[in-house]
């Protein structure tokens, strides 16, 4: 483990966080069982590479890196290579500061002013605490700009897809999406209940129950939030599954206006001078019963 890692958890379940790489979690153990997706820690130079991160103050994606806010045009930063959108906000790619630690317990803060990345100013945390076998996560951000701001908050962690990890969790529809991998509609959608194996998908789901659910023939991994929308992304190919609670649907501040929706009704919260607006997610892990 890397000197500037922290470690916090119990005889269960443990959760390694490094702190100066966008606030993101390395590793969740529970009994020596891998619950996020391996990675080399001394490899790992972005958060990207990482089991999870925090998206703030948006999630996914912003298309073709232009903000379009109240009249006003924000020419974005580019921040992943092959494309040529703007993703998962800003927090991402910076350090966070450690404000407190202790054995099940870590508080990380970060603050950001207005630049070409994001051109409003904010300040948020991360507290992240072990309780038997669950992982709380509660991530905050407050709008320290002079006006009105747009924000997202959600989380993208990896769950370890075994050979026969199953999903499930219901929801009421699905945004459709382009070549450009943006959405472009919404259409129907009772959510997801199949194998993992074959599966293919990187959607945004609405109104999702709240509570999804990983299962092998090891572990049966629970994710619950308040945030009412969800991004399931895997194929064939990945040894993941992304298991997204998200606030807002992809790209929804500037389609708002596209399609002659209030950003809002996307899902998008609208910060005045010094509001706040925080969410949740909680992992539970258990042994499956060997029959």
């Amino acid at each position: 483990m890397n000197a500037l890692d922290i470690e916090i958890g119990n005889k269960s379940l443990t959760c390694t966080v490094r702190p100066h790489l966008g606030g993101a979690v390395l590793k969740l153990i529970f009994r020596g069982k891998p619950v996020l997706r391996p990675v080399d820690a001394h490899l790992i130079d972005s958060s990207r590479q990482a089991a999870n991160f925090a998206l703030i103050p948006y999630s996914n994606r912003i298309a073709n890196a232009t903000l379009r806010w109240l009249g006003t045009s924000h020419r974005l930063t580019i921040n992943n290579a092959n494309e040529p959108h703007s993703i998962h906000g800003v927090g991402w790619q910076q350090p966070w500061s450690v404000q407190e630690w202790g054995e099940e317990f870590l508080l990380l803060s970060y603050e950001h002013l207005a630049n070409e990345c994001w051109p409003f100013d904010f300040i948020a945390s991360q507290a992240l605490s072990i309780s038997e076998n669950e992982l709380h996560h509660t991530l905050s951000i407050t709008n320290k700009s002079r006006q009105a701001a747009p924000v997202g908050l959600g989380w993208h962690p990896y769950f370890v897809k075994r050979e026969d990890t199953s999903v499930s969790f219901k929801a009421n529809g699905i945004w459709l999406m382009g070549e450009d991998r943006l959405p472009t509609k919404l259409g129907s959608s009772k959510g997801l209940d199949q194998s993992c194996t074959d599966l293919t998908v990187d959607h945004c789901f609405e109104n999702w129950s709240g509570c999804a659910r990983l299962a092998d023939k090891e572990l049966s991994v629970t994710v619950r939030s308040n945030l009412n929308r969800l991004v399931v992304y895997t194929n064939p190919k990945m040894d993941s599954v992304a298991i997204e609670p998200v606030s807002h649907v992809n790209n929804a501040i500037n389609m708002g206006s596209q399609i002659g929706v209030n950003p809002e009704e996307l899902g998008i919260k609208v910060l005045l001078p010094e509001e706040s607006f925080t969410a949740q997610m909680t992992i539970s892990v258990e042994e499956q019963q060997i029959r």
